[in-house]
Formats: structure tokens, C-alpha cells, sequence
């Protein structure tokens, strides 16, 4: 049996276009306008009713270890991309 490949932008906004009656620009317009209020609104967390939230979390500094030498290393803090997904969709997915 073959593996099912991910559906690409343009099937997505097809069946947007198709589920809400709309024309595929309009599908794509709401699909973009969908990711850059995501992007803008990252850093205070970005809800997606039904899916998930976007948010900006800090992640301490620690010691880690360098496999290829074995020696043990400093990892800085830095900010990450984490997306926390809701409790609706794991019910519905898993």
C-alpha cells in the first residue's frame, strides 16, 4: 500500500474555494491573511479555534554535549516557535 503524501497549498484552497462556496482567489486570500495574522500575533499567542495556539516561549540555557567529541558544552538561552496543539483536535485526530 502506498503512503499518502501531505496535501499541498493548492488542494487545501480548492477545497476551501469548494467548502465555502468561494473562488480559489478567495480561498488563497484567507489562507495567506490566516498565516500573517499568525505571524503578527505569535509573540502574545495565536489561537486557531479547533486546531491549536502559536507561541513564543524562552528556553533556559543549559549543558549539552557534543556528540562527534564527547566534550560537554554551554547551549545559550534563546526563543523558540512552539505550536501547543488543542485538545479538540488530538480527540478528533487520535
Amino acid at each position: 500500500m502506498a503512503k499518502q503524501k501531505p496535501k499541498t497549498k493548492t488542494q487545501i484552497v480548492a477545497e476551501l474555494a469548494e467548502a465555502a462556496d468561494i473562488t480559489k482567489k478567495q480561498a488563497a486570500l484567507v489562507l495567506d491573511s490566516l498565516a500573517a495574522q499568525a505571524y503578527k500575533g505569535a509573540k502574545l499567542g495565536f489561537t486557531i479555534p479547533g486546531i491549536g495556539k502559536l507561541v513564543v516561549v524562552d528556553r533556559k540555557a543549559r549543558m549539552g554535549r557534543n556528540p562527534a567529541t564527547g566534550e560537554t558544552i554551554k547551549i545559550p538561552k534563546k526563543k523558540v516557535l512552539k505550536f501547543r496543539i488543542a485538545k479538540a483536535a488530538k480527540d478528533a485526530i487520535l
